[in-house]
């Protein structure tokens, strides 16, 4: 239990890290206009709430610190 806690808090650590320094991104299409089979869409990359990162960082730590000063 305690390896999985802190590998668990690792990755969230490191993911929230990503964030917070602009590298998290996700792409979104939506479509413009639809006439039959035919539509045109557009594709657009947004980055993922800076909050989210934060979090990740905290609760990745918290996880991380909780498996390692675990005792037993």
């Amino acid at each position: 239990m305690r390896f999985a806690l802190i590998v668990i808090g690792l990755v969230l650590l490191i993911a929230g890290l990503w964030v917070v320094f602009g590298h998290g991104s996700y792409q979104q299409t939506d479509t413009l206009v639809q006439l039959g089979s035919a539509k045109v869409t557009a594709t657009h990359d947004k980055a993922f709430p800076q909050w989210l990162g934060i979090a990740g960082i905290v609760v990745g730590a918290l996880l991380a610190l909780g498996g390692i000063l675990k005792k037993g």
